[in-house]
């Protein structure tokens, strides 16, 4: 065996028509409002906007180990500043939906000097009592309608567009655009030097401080990141919805509670595993939700097959019996085409 016939790579064919097939349905997802009913792209928009959010929590807990329950406090955040700067500061709703995101990343700021200082169990619980901090805090602010929360005004709907069709088309838009960047960031982040140190903390913590890699700075980063980015998808849940309230905007159910089971079930620790794990996610729901309390049965008992059979989730099973990768982060040694050498 000649070493000089070998090539390491990252990319692979099927990665190429993996990218093919991506571009085209992105394209087709993109002109979805002209060929799309108003319910099919509320639900469109509702899974962009989970799958967001599972990417982010998977980044935390997947790469950086930060095991939180209470990213809720993020979403909560980031809807109440939309209705804040939109009613009050007189900003429009899109730029709001940014400024909402840089406040989400300040207010991090001593959020993470407090709870990084939990470890594990401690640290996830920590998490969870600062959303619950944050949702009793705005269930006292009158102006937003306090417990009983409050609806965003028709004068700042109209302002997104004239017509109702048209403005769905736009919050269609939005969710898919906020999907995207998330999806891109994390993997363009991943595959940066900031990315590699993220990765070898995941795999070996002990050995990557030993490398000299700072590994509270690296995680300090994800975890103000995650949180701005978390607050924007938040403002833009909740401008879906027109309407918030303590208990929807803090619900761990809907922002938390079903994330992990999105991100567990895909395969935590991949970027493909949150994809896989949205779309069983809502093939479940959009199934069994009229069956009330048993739709909840029936997660919690896939969850534990998944777990139990596919201990790396679906993807993880798929990765592993096929070798299979869309988004590459790793390299693999290929063979060197040398016709025409």
């Amino acid at each position: 065996m000649n070493i000089q016939d070998y090539t390491v790579t990252r990319t692979s064919n099927a990665i190429r028509v993996a990218a093919i097939l991506g571009f085209i349905v992105l394209v087709a997802l993109i002109a979805a409002p002209y060929w799309a009913g108003r319910a099919d792209l509320r639900l469109m928009g509702e899974l962009f906007l989970y799958l967001a959010l599972a990417s982010l929590w998977n980044l935390m807990a997947g790469y950086a180990g930060l095991v939180s329950v209470g990213q809720q406090a993020f979403v909560g955040f980031g809807g109440y500043m939309l209705f804040a700067l939109t009613m009050f500061a007189g900003l429009h709703p899109i730029p709001a939906i940014g400024t909402a995101g840089l406040l989400g990343a300040l207010i991090s700021v001593p959020v993470a000097f407090l709870i990084f200082r939990l470890r594990g169990a401690y640290f996830a619980i920590g998490t969870w009592v600062i959303a619950e901090v944050f949702r009793l805090s705005f269930a006292q602010i009158s102006s937003l309608g306090g417990g009983s929360g409050s609806s965003l005004p028709i004068a700042i709907v109209k302002s997104l567009a004239g017509s109702r069709g048209a403005r769905e088309s736009l919050s269609y838009w939005l969710a898919l655009g906020a999907a995207v960047l998330v999806v891109t960031s994390v993997y363009v982040f991943l595959r940066s030097r900031k990315g590699l140190a993220l990765t070898a903390i995941r795999d070996n913590e002990l050995a990557a401080g030993s490398l000299g890699i700072d590994i509270w700075r690296t995680k300090f980063v994800v975890y103000v990141v995650t949180s701005a980015l978390t607050a924007m998808i938040g403002a833009l849940i909740f401008l879906q919805k027109l309407r918030i309230s303590p208990d929807a905007a803090f619900s761990v159910n809907d922002w938390t509670a079903f994330v992990i089971f999105i991100v567990v079930i895909g395969g935590i620790g991949t970027i493909e595993g949150p994809i896989i794990g949205t779309l069983v996610f809502f093939a479940l729901r959009e199934t069994l939700a009229d069956l009330g309390t048993i739709y909840l049965l029936v997660l919690g008992v896939v969850a534990i097959v998944v777990m139990l059979k596919f201990p790396k989730g679906v993807w993880g099973f798929i990765r592993q019996r096929f070798d299979l990768q869309i988004f590459p982060l790793a390299y693999r040694v290929a063979r060197r085409d040398n016709k025409g050498a």
